[in-house]
């Protein structure tokens, strides 16, 4: 049997309102409001105690990046009032049934047949999802997400399809300094300006200055929170 290692609530709740600092005082460094971006806690490796701790800190968005680890926390802990998850992680098209009856955003959209799937998915269940596509800006072979040239396609065929709320673009920028990341930020930034999408999803603990001063609307946030993963 499994043991659940022991939550230091105290620990978390400091390390959440020391990054919400980090994120105001990056917004106001923008000349932005903070109520413009969405801090998301990235929960990955976690477990559902840790989510429990934030959420009595008032944290209430939340990122998995494995189906089976979010739908497990969205049944422990659909009680909650107000949680918001998001699969944030690669989807296959056999675990779109599952991500779709826990409610969860799917921010990583990158192929028409995965949009198809879950629009029929969302259809059978009567439920309107919202999605985000990931886009693979520099084009790094290891990672998921659409070509930037594949973006229009995907956004004609979200907007056509009824059970499915495009919200906006995600990104994972390659590793590096903050400021490597500059370009690819500002690139799905252009790319979310040409297609009318209000959302953009990018940044993460290492370089969300710079991901809020080209545009994040919202900032995932894992170890910075929750600290080191087991």
């Amino acid at each position: 049997m499994a043991v659940t290692p022991d939550i230091d609530d105290g620990a978390i709740r400091s390390r959440l309102h020391a990054t919400r600092e980090r994120l105001a005082a990056a917004c106001a460094a923008a000349a932005r409001s903070p109520e413009e971006v969405t801090l998301m806690a990235v929960s990955k490796r976690h477990p559902a105690a840790a989510v429990r701790a934030a959420w009595s800190a008032g944290q209430r968005v939340f990122g998995e990046n494995y189906v089976q680890e979010l739908v497990e926390k969205a049944d422990e802990l659909a009680g909650l009032e107000g949680l918001r998850w998001h699969l944030i992680g690669h989807l296959q098209r056999n675990k779109v049934k599952a991500v779709v009856r826990v409610r969860a955003a799917v921010d990583t959209v990158d192929s028409l047949r995965l949009l198809h799937a879950l629009g029929d998915e969302c259809a059978r269940q009567g439920v309107v999802l919202p999605i985000c596509l990931q886009v693979n800006v520099a084009a790094e072979e290891q990672k998921s997400g659409c070509a930037p040239a594949d973006v229009p396609a995907l956004v004609a065929a979200a907007r056509a399809c009824e059970a499915l709320r495009l919200d906006g673009l995600m990104t994972v920028p390659p590793a590096g300094e903050p400021e490597d990341a500059r370009p690819h930020f500002r690139r799905l930034r252009e790319l979310a300006h040409e297609h009318g999408l209000l959302t953009l999803s990018m940044g993460m603990s290492d370089d969300l200055e710079v991901a809020v001063q080209e545009g994040a609307t919202c900032v995932r946030v894992g170890t910075g929170i929750f600290g080191a993963r087991s």
